[in-house]
């Protein structure tokens, strides 16, 4: 009994995972493990994914976003112009720190911030527009989300080419995100009062150490110069995992490693598909032509990550693929696993109302993927 419990705990916390370990287990009836079954995984892809959750790990460990948004702070004096700050923060840190980590930095800060403003009325509003800012902010470059890092190695798209693919449907929604807040009612707002200062966390009054930072920095310049195709992955692994072992070996725990599971899992199931004739003829008929539709419904039943996993095996249309799931990430809860993180964070809250939350998230969901589907029908 106490196992059952165990198995369906964890069950409930990783399901992306066990789903993705129960296709990778099931497939390999079809197609008996090997030593081909290591050709599945893309490890750029991963090492990638690894370094970058370090490197970012290293810099939220010196305190560098609350102490760049304790200073933006500063020049705030009405409440629309602290959720406009509250979500730009999310929006464009996004997309080179991913939309998980923006949110798991500035929830708790908008969270705090707001709270000692007196005005908890738009902790819903504001968490809400913060999720969806960092879900769309994060789909402008290739190392915003996992989905994109993926499908952007996968499929050798150029930098310049994504970016210029991506930008107006990121631009789009900044638009939708500022129409949004305008929204809001209007009052005035004293945050950083002599008393309020004092309620900030410590660190994010003071600087980050200059060397640490320094050093990151350059580790996240490394990254890049892997991701555009400069550097090998097996040199900027190397650099990094050295760099962090000497500059914060506790780093190490904080990589998200079922993430990277999830990712084996489906390279493990789709690269067994593949090898089955039949299913995989099926597959490309079924998906051909609908990657924008089934990418944005996959991703409402199993989130964005595992549709675009899935999905990318059996098509070419790379840019249909790559709006259907970011633009996927908005309707239900579960379409981006940062939502779900969001959820948590506002749960955490006191007097947190959970109900509410749901009805306004999905009602700003439903409106923002309304509009960026039709978009994105436009645009292909």
């Amino acid at each position: 009994m106490k196992y059952l419990r165990s198995t369906l705990t964890f069950f409930k916390k990783e399901t992306v995972l066990s789903i993705a370990a129960l296709l990778a287990f099931l497939s390999a009836f079809l197609v008996h493990p090997s030593a081909e079954y290591l050709s599945y995984p893309d490890y750029r892809v991963l090492a990638l994914l690894f370094c970058l959750m370090l490197v970012v790990a290293g810099l939220q460990s010196i305190g560098v976003f609350g102490y760049l948004g304790n200073l933006l702070l500063q020049k705030v004096h009405t409440t629309r112009q602290l959720a406009f700050l509250l979500t730009a923060l999310c929006f464009f840190s996004a997309m080179f720190i991913t939309n998980d980590v923006a949110l798991i930095t500035f929830v708790p800060f908008a969270a705090m911030i707001l709270t000692m403003a007196g005005q908890e009325e738009l902790l819903i509003p504001v968490i809400s527009l913060q999720t969806i800012a960092a879900n769309l902010g994060s789909m402008l470059t290739p190392i915003g989300n996992p989905q994109n890092l993926y499908l952007y190695s996968a499929f050798s798209i150029p930098v310049g080419t994504f970016l210029l693919e991506m930008l107006p449907l990121t631009g789009l929604s900044a638009i939708l995100l500022t129409v949004s807040i305008l929204l809001l009612k209007n009052h005035p707002v004293h945050i950083l009062s002599d008393d309020s200062e004092a309620a900030l966390p410590e660190s994010s009054q003071t600087a980050p150490d200059r060397k640490k930072l320094i050093a990151y920095l350059l580790l996240f310049g490394i990254c890049l110069l892997c991701v555009a195709r400069i550097l090998p992955w097996p040199v900027m692994l190397a650099i990094s995992v050295v760099a962090i072992f000497f500059l914060d070996k506790k780093l190490f725990a904080r990589v998200d490693y079922f993430l990277l599971l999830t990712f084996v899992c489906f390279f493990l199931f789709i690269g067994n598909m593949e090898r089955v004739p039949a299913i995989a003829d099926f597959l490309r008929s079924f998906i051909q032509g609908k990657e924008l539709l089934l990418g944005t419904l996959f991703s409402q039943c199993i989130s964005n990550v595992p549709a675009a996993i899935l999905l990318s095996g059996f098509t070419d249309a790379v840019k249909a693929l790559l709006y259907g799931v970011n633009i996927g990430g908005l309707g239900t809860l579960i379409a981006s696993l940062a939502s779900v993180i969001s959820y948590r964070l506002y749960g955490n809250q006191k007097n947190a109302s959970k109900g509410s939350y749901l009805r306004i998230f999905t009602l700003y969901n439903v409106v923002f993927l309304i509009i960026l589907y039709t978009a994105a029908l436009l645009l292909l």
